[in-house]
């Protein structure tokens, strides 16, 4: 069975939406209605859109009505002199879809962070030199967006702009006139103006002066406290007390008389590190402790409290906190907690239907807040990078709007007044006229963020009477980037309807449209231009994942899961199809454990968990199968490259149907956590299929040549001949599938070899090719250690090798190849992936939180078992003390123990010779005096295993003064730490090349001209900008290194599997050379490597 069958909820539809308009809906339980919002997540878009729809129509009379309204609100707002200033002004002139829109977010985002004037001078040069501010300053733009304006032109009155001066010139010019104190000072002040227009105060104090004016009008207000998704427990409690004062504040702001009263919007993220699915015991205890405090203050001064939605991965833990406080005896009777639902959300009416539902039960009228959604882009990309079976969003615009309405329809229902007060979050003109010609009553609110659409809301409170609440965030400027980015990608792109509003050329006719209409308009409900997550490669089709924050796909994959862990596994050597026990050809029985062959394999991280038993293979073994490879080759090689690619297609379905089992076997053999075991999965099915594909590309290539007399000849790609693949502990299904693939899909035969401590996995996964049809001559499967592989490297009859493992290993088994040549005389090829010193680079520019995540997922996912794993972070010497504050705290969050928990992050390392090694390196480094422990995480509290029975290291970061210090790679969960001053970055460089190694970098910085100087000068196989270092995707990062790290080519990349072949001469038909000469290709120094 397919894995989205397994996986994912067969019937997600369980209602019909236009049943939620009967009363008698809701004397179904809050149970029966919760478990049909999961189900939803990821549903076939224009199946639930289609039964949206009904819901979301409007009656003519609703759509005339609405029309007409639209027309007056943009008429009015568009005559309005004034109506054109703060962020509208701003978001209208810098769109997104300019590069000015673009450079001005990435300096407002970094330049106020960076505490020392040489980067800062750098990151100004950086934005500045390459792109077009005069064009920008007029005489009709508003005070902000000129003033930041001249900010960017750095007073640009002082010197005279000629219409040939490009912006690179004119900063030099300015440079030279004013100095770079003065233009560092005016473009830091222009960032401060721009951010004071999104921050209605640094503080709530602030917050309350700035905002009378407006509750003058009659506006009421929900306070954001900026700041948010806390990533140490410091964070956390900060935050905690800044929402506690804004709670203790607010009771002390007046509004209007029959306004609501202010309220204080919280993000459950600010309050917890943890704030995750996974960490349901940590978000009901400690978080929903907090939440309680915070209930308890509002209740106290009669403030309201709205909880805030985020991504959609905390949906349903969000929902399980909610009810968990809404049924307490702290909120019994209160009608202050509120919570915010997303129109895009695929899971936002079922949400509605139970919420209401819970208000029936307990009887407290509960504020909901329905806003169209914040983190489209996000959730695009993670359904895409996860491979999810759909999304959980809508992917159009007017779908999500359409959509939106329905959900409003609803709330707007007479059997829901009392029990619910509805608060429409929206800056579209037609969706506030659409809910105002919908609704039969006045029992609800619009809201709107803070400095925009004055104008617009200014008419509605005067016009309608409608209640009014500003969405308005406080706080210092420094924490204002994730709420600048939303605001900017919600609407500073042309098709926002903010922008088009503001904008007097864009017909206003089109304003007026109803989304529905517009939706119906469309060919397809769905947006044909986004592809399922799994299409995203076009014909290949990209690998699957469940989602394991969802609990309608987790609960089926854990049963899946937990069932296979029942299992014990046995692996032997497989020669001819046949399993072969040097046991048994010794003719004499063997103890496990005590006897030479058969090993127990036992969990890594419970010495006591038998996963199963092996039986290691002799050097006879090892060459009975390089004979059996090597008869088969031609047989194998005279399969079709077409039947090839679909054997290989056939084994990536297969690893899918049967993902639980693997996803045991990786647990209890390999110790990796439940998210690495995935990832492990994902990668070889994703091998799989790419190299499918190339070995159908390859096979039409042909190098045709006419000699100088006229003589033609064609070369084509041929087989080289057997290749052993010689795989490691640390990937041992995506690796040692990826070899193997290659190998076969370039019409080689193979004798694999993979690493003894996870030899299970490997004998399943060759079990499920032979099923798939790969024939018993050409792979060949050889249990053991080093002495096997070696015994196999020293044959005369291989074409090549493929390894991966350490730089050491991959030296011998090179000097073997070289004193063992083919009978032709050719030497064999070797393909090396070997370790790495990798480097993360950080300057001032970058933002501390996304570094420290990104280095702890790098340095301490897998448990630092990657050969890409970040072993060196270098910071910055302005910045490093806040950094490593913030790296202690975060390494404190992390949880160390057993891999089938969800809960953890870091599990065991691989056996007790790496446990000792490893531990070697932190005694020495302890001892060290230019070395200093910085962090080092315990095992989890929960964690019921002893250490000495396990092979837990314990993940640590250690500061050194020099990378010398270090010694090398240490493959495990430790991470160095090195503070380097900016005037030095090029000594750095040279430093991490003097190691030798090149595998991976990762630079964070917001200053391109650095990144890309960095990039340059750093010999390394891939670079990673802003982003962690870990994870390369199969031909979307070809993965692979230079120097000690590797060979190349990059595995998963386009010239991998052509180096597994060569070109020979192929027999040309003269006459078809015509008409084949369309299809034939230069050949090119690459592809002939």
């Amino acid at each position: 069975m397919n894995p989205i069958a397994q996986f994912t909820p067969k019937e997600p539809i369980l209602f019909n939406p236009i049943d939620l308009l009967n009363p008698e809906y809701f004397a179904q339980s809050a149970e029966t209605l919760y478990a049909r919002i999961s189900p939803l997540y990821s549903a076939d878009e224009a199946c639930w859109m289609s039964q949206l729809l009904p819901l979301a129509k409007p009656s003519d009379s609703e759509r005339d009505a609405a029309t007409e309204q639209t027309r007056q609100l943009v008429e009015y707002v568009r005559n309005d002199g004034k109506a054109v200033k703060m962020v509208d002004s701003l978001l209208l002139e810098y769109s997104l879809d300019t590069q000015e829109g673009i450079l001005l977010m990435s300096l407002a985002e970094a330049l106020i962070r960076v505490p020392d004037n040489y980067t800062a001078d750098a990151l100004i040069r950086d934005k500045m030199s390459v792109a077009d501010w005069k064009k920008h300053l007029k005489d009709d733009n508003g005070f902000i967006v000129n003033a930041s304006t001249w900010g960017m032109m750095m007073t640009g009155r002082v010197v005279s702009i000629d219409s040939d001066t490009t912006a690179s010139k004119f900063l030099d010019r300015m440079t030279k006139k004013m100095g770079e104190p003065v233009i560092r000072s005016a473009m830091q002040k222009a960032m401060r103006i721009m951010g004071h227009q999104f921050v209605l105060g640094e503080t709530i104090e602030e917050a309350n002066k700035n905002s009378q004016p407006y509750r003058n009008k009659g506006y009421t207000y929900s306070f954001d406290m900026l700041g948010e998704a806390a990533i140490t427990h410091r964070d956390a409690e900060k935050y905690f007390n800044d929402y506690l004062h804004a709670v203790k504040s607010t009771a002390h702001i007046k509004v209007k008389e029959g306004m609501p009263k202010p309220s204080v919007s919280i993000k459950l993220s600010a309050l917890h590190p943890r704030y995750e699915a996974s960490q349901e015991s940590q978000v009901m205890g400690l978080l929903r402790q907090r939440c309680l405090l915070l209930i308890e203050a509002a209740r106290e001064v009669n403030v309201d409290i709205s909880i805030d939605a985020e991504e959609a991965d905390r949906l349903e833990i969000s929902l399980k906190l909610f009810e968990s406080l809404y049924r307490d005896d702290a909120t019994a009777g209160w009608d202050g907690l509120g919570l915010v639902v997303q129109g895009y959300s695929k899971r936002a009416l079922a949400v509605f239907a139970w919420i209401a539902r819970l208000a029936k039960e307990v009887g407290d009228r509960i504020p909901l807040r329905l806003v169209k959604g914040a983190y489209w882009d996000t959730e695009i990309k993670l359904a895409q990078q996860r491979g999810l079976s759909g999304y959980p969003v809508w992917t159009r615009k007017e779908g999500t709007d359409t959509a939106y309405l329905a959900c409003a329809r609803f709330l707007l229902s007479e059997h829901l007044r009392g029990l619910i007060w509805p608060q429409f979050a929206t800056h579209n003109a037609h969706t506030l006229a659409s809910i105002m010609t919908m609704s039969a009553h006045r029992d609800f609110e619009f809201q709107r963020l803070h400095g925009m659409g004055d104008a617009l809301y200014d008419h509605i409170l005067q016009a309608y009477h409608i209640p009014v609440r500003i969405y308005a965030p406080v706080g210092a400027h420094k924490d204002l980037l994730p709420y600048l980015v939303r605001r900017l990608l919600e609407n500073g792109a042309n098709s926002s309807f903010v922008h088009q509003l503001l904008d007097k050329s864009y017909p206003v006719d089109k304003l007026t449209i109803h989304p529905y209409d517009k939706l119906l308009t469309n060919d397809y409900l769905y947006n044909p231009d986004i592809p399922l997550p799994l299409d995203i490669y076009g014909a290949r089709r990209a690998s699957f994942s469940p989602n394991i924050f969802v609990e309608s796909q987790w609960h089926p994959f854990k049963a899946a899961i937990d069932k296979q862990l029942e299992k014990t596994w046995s692996a032997t050597s497989i020669i001819a199809g046949q399993a072969v026990s040097a046991s048994e050809m010794k003719d004499k029985p063997s103890a496990i454990d005590s006897g030479v062959n058969v090993h127990r394999i036992r969990a890594p991280w419970n010495h006591k968990v038998i996963a199963g038993t092996v039986d290691y293979a002799t050097a006879d073994i090892a060459r009975q199968a390089i004979d059996n490879a090597v008869a088969g080759q031609q047989e194998w090689q005279a399969v079709s490259a077409f039947e090839r690619a679909n054997i290989l297609r056939q084994i990536a379905n297969l690893y899918e149907e049967n993902y639980a089992e693997f996803m045991a076997l990786c647990q209890v053999e390999a110790g990796k956590t439940i998210q690495d075991s995935i990832d492990e999965i994902k990668e070889a099915v994703d091998f799989c299929r790419f190299y499918a594909d190339e070995a159908e590309r390859l096979n039409k290539i042909s190098y045709e040549m006419t000699d100088l007399n006229g003589h033609q000849s064609k070369q084509v790609y041929k087989a080289r001949g057997t290749f052993v693949c010689i795989s490691p502990w640390n990937f041992p299904l995506a690796i040692y599938t990826g070899q193997i693939v290659a190998a076969l899909a370039a019409g080689n035969t193979v004798v694999a070899k993979p690493a003894e401590q996870t030899s299970l996995i490997a004998h399943f996964a060759a079990q499920l090719m032979y099923q798939a049809g790969i024939p018993v001559q050409a792979l060949q499967l050889v249990m053991g250690a080093g002495d096997v592989g070696g015994a196999l490297c020293a044959s005369d009859t291989i074409s090549g090798v493929i390894f991966t493992g350490s730089t050491q290993t991959a030296q011998r088994i090179n000097q073997s190849l070289n004193n063992h040549p083919q009978a032709n005389g050719q030497l064999p090829i070797l393909i090396a992936e070997t370790g790495g010193q990798n480097a993360m680079i950080t300057d001032s520019t970058a933002l501390p939180e996304q570094v420290v995540r990104d280095a702890v997922m790098s340095a301490f996912g897998s448990a630092g078992q990657r050969c890409s794993a970040c072993r060196i972070l270098c910071v910055q010497e302005e910045v490093a003390d806040e950094l490593i504050e913030l790296l202690q705290g975060n390494m404190a969050e992390l949880v160390v123990g057993n891999p089938l928990s969800i809960a953890t992050d870091v599990g065991p390392v691989i056996d007790s010779e790496a446990k000792k090694s490893l531990e070697a390196h932190i005694a020495r480094m302890t001892a060290e005096p230019t070395a200093k422990i910085l962090a080092q995480t315990p095992m989890s509290s929960s964690s019921e295993i002893h250490q000495d029975a396990a092979t837990f290291v314990l993940p640590t970061a250690i500061e050194v003064k020099s990378i010398d210090v270090i010694g090398g790679e240490h493959f495990g969960p430790i991470l160095h730490v090195l503070r380097y001053k900016a005037r030095d970055l090029d000594k750095l460089i040279n430093a991490i090349n003097a190691t030798g190694f090149g595998l991976t970098l990762g630079i964070h910085s917001r200053i391109e001209n650095i990144a890309e100087h960095i990039e340059r000068h750093v010999v390394v196989g891939n670079t990673y900008v802003n982003r962690n270092q870990i994870g390369a995707v199969v031909n979307v990062q070809p993965f692979g290194g230079c120097g000690l790290s590797g060979t190349g080519p990059k595995a998963g990349g386009p010239h991998y599997v052509a180096r597994l072949m060569k070109l020979e001469a192929a027999t040309v038909n003269p006459a078809s050379i015509m008409s084949q000469n369309n299809h034939t290709q230069a050949v090119t120094q690459t592809e002939l490597a």
